[in-house]
């Protein structure tokens, strides 16, 4: 990336003139700049050439999950969703730094446009931005209010990071829960929270995936220090008690795979007859509605499935959805 940024400075005869950009011109001003610069270039573009654009480029391209299947995931998802929860519809956009700002992900992975804002790459962000919003007026005029806020989307996102598999697209649908509320004793808020966030997955996938597909749970914890047994230990205890035919296992992490969880994590996976074992659900534990508010004692759970995996690997339970026959037009 050096090399060519390099490049264009020499060919443009400005030497650190990503610098300028990035740090001496104002936002508004610069994004006036591409805003004419991109008008100039849409000019000298022609059908043919945006065809062929369209026809190349994984961006573009439309998912391959039967739209009925995707939304009849939805249906059966928000219906399990429990009452502390609440539906929201986000935006297609989110203020620049979003996601790179709150965990260790590269802007690069991210679609920023010339507008100064990026294309939502992961709602739990933008959830955790409205969790802390609504945090806020909670605190306000009490500052030790510990009522939690619980949000839940069903939104497309667009990852701009390179993908491995030649087909893979770079957008496609996920569902994702967060949970913010205050601390008031070690991993209190956590273990209260991470059991809804289970228990809805565990329901919704049993709903729509049917008895027969065996699902497991990973729960892991992350601190550095040991906790009360007891305080995993009962959540976990209520979870297979309620869900006994599910595999649900506890794990002590030798060392922090990652920064991007704090103190919990959670995973659910599902093997479809005659395969392997697929990871649908990962969530944990995050430090962004600290970040966003300034405030320690503020704590925040984030869990999401990525809605065409779980479309595109498993066969429901129901043989083929209901689908609208069309009329012939009369003559």
């Amino acid at each position: 990336m050096r090399k060519i940024i390099r490049r264009i400075e020499q060919e443009a005869g400005v030497s650190n003139l990503s610098e300028i950009l990035a740090k001496r011109i104002e936002p508004t001003d610069l994004q006036s700049l591409l805003l004419e610069v991109y008008q100039g270039r849409v000019k000298r573009r022609n059908p043919h050439s945006i065809f062929s654009d369209y026809v190349s480029n994984s961006f573009f391209l439309p998912s391959r999950c039967d739209p009925a299947l995707l939304l009849e995931w939805d249906r059966i998802a928000f219906s399990h969703l429990p009452h502390e929860f609440s539906a929201i519809e986000l935006s297609p956009v989110s203020p620049m730094g979003s996601v790179s700002l709150m965990a260790p992900i590269s802007q690069d992975w991210v679609l920023t446009t010339i507008r100064n804002m990026e294309v939502v790459a992961d709602p739990t962000n933008i959830l955790a931005l409205e969790c802390a919003l609504r945090r806020r007026g909670l605190t306000r005029p009490r500052p030790t209010n510990a009522t939690p806020v619980h949000l839940a989307c069903s939104h497309r996102v667009v990852r701009a990071q390179r993908y491995q598999s030649p087909g893979a697209l770079q957008h496609f649908r996920l569902l994702s829960l967060c949970s913010a509320g205050r601390n008031t004793q070690s991993l209190r808020f956590e273990m209260y929270a991470m059991p809804l966030h289970v228990r809805f997955y565990l329901e919704s996938l049993r709903d729509f995936l049917g008895p027969d597909i065996p699902l497991r749970v990973n729960i892991i914890d992350l601190s550095p220090d040991s906790h009360d047994e007891e305080m995993f230990s009962a959540p976990i205890e209520n979870l297979r008690n309620e869900f006994n035919h599910v595999d649900i296992s506890l794990d002590k992490a030798l060392r922090r795979e990652t920064e991007y969880y704090r103190e919990l994590r959670f995973k659910v996976y599902a093997t479809p007859t005659g395969g392997h074992e697929i990871e649908l659900v990962d969530g944990g534990g995050t430090d962004w509605t600290q970040k966003l508010l300034n405030n320690a004692k503020e704590r925040l759970v984030i869990s999401g499935i990525g809605s065409e995996r779980l479309c595109e690997k498993f066969v429901p339970i129901r043989q083929s959805l209901p689908r609208r026959t069309r009329k012939s037009p009369q003559t």
